[in-house]
């Protein structure tokens, strides 16, 4: 699906000569490292502005969006957000967070499957920063790259939603190990799926991730929001006393 962060870098090319490995894995060591520093940059920039960034993954369908409108719906007054949209067409979500009253910038991947800093960084030119608490980056739906590319983030989030199987986290470890919070969404279908195990689903993430802080939550009911926004807020907090520490 991407060419540009190594999915197709995989055991079913073994037909390509040694040569042209070593090559594809220079280029993409080229790309990251350029990635990572553009990323550096971002996260200054947030810094620079006290505030605070937070990386949503998820696979497709997993109700980043919805988390987002409940967040908007339930942070209390004076905290200010804006939202990043990742996807690799149309404006649909960006719209869905315009019509709440908040800014929110649409990236258009086109073939992409993730967003990249530098993506990012031309985001950032259509948002007032100075007016902003906390800034959510909703990735493209992928359980696989985004996790592997740095955009300036200070937070990564994770969701699975019930929807999903409670082995997910099992079989994309590498967004577990990425992640400071998982959240499982969609709880509210929870009866209705009985294959789906929340235990199972914590057991599968903290045997990758022993400390991974997890919260169950609905969008649609606001079961498990309350959860949601004291830790976004402590996080606020936290880059506030940074912040002043470093001023």
């Amino acid at each position: 699906m991407c060419k540009d962060c190594g999915c197709s870098i995989t055991g079913a090319h073994r037909y390509v000569p040694h040569h042209e490995h070593r090559q594809t894995i220079e280029v993409l060591e080229d790309l990251l490292h350029e990635n990572d520093r553009q990323a550096d940059h971002n996260r200054a920039h947030f810094d620079a502005h006290g505030v605070l960034a937070i990386n949503i993954m998820s696979a497709p369908g997993s109700g980043k969006t919805s988390l987002l409108e409940a967040t908007i719906r339930a942070l209390p007054n004076g905290v200010r957000m804006a939202v990043i949209e990742g996807d690799l067409e149309t404006e649909n979500d960006a719209n869905r967070i315009r019509r709440h009253g908040v800014p929110a910038v649409q990236i258009t991947t086109g073939m992409a499957c993730h967003l990249d800093a530098h993506m990012v960084h031309e985001a950032l030119h259509q948002l007032p920063l100075e007016g902003i608490d906390i800034l959510f980056i909703e990735n493209v739906g992928n359980l696989v790259c985004p996790a592997n590319f740095d955009v300036g983030q200070h937070l990564d989030v994770i969701l699975l939603s019930v929807t999903e199987g409670d082995d997910k986290p099992a079989k994309y470890p590498v967004m577990v190990r990425a992640a400071d919070q998982m959240l499982i969404t969609k709880m509210d279908l929870l009866p209705y799926i009985e294959e789906f195990s929340t235990s199972r689903a914590r057991d599968e993430a903290k045997a990758i991730q022993a400390d991974l802080p997890v919260i169950e939550l609905s969008a649609k009911t606001g079961d498990g929001i309350a959860a949601w926004i004291s830790w976004l807020l402590l996080n606020v907090s936290s880059r506030r006393e940074i912040q002043d520490l470093t001023a």
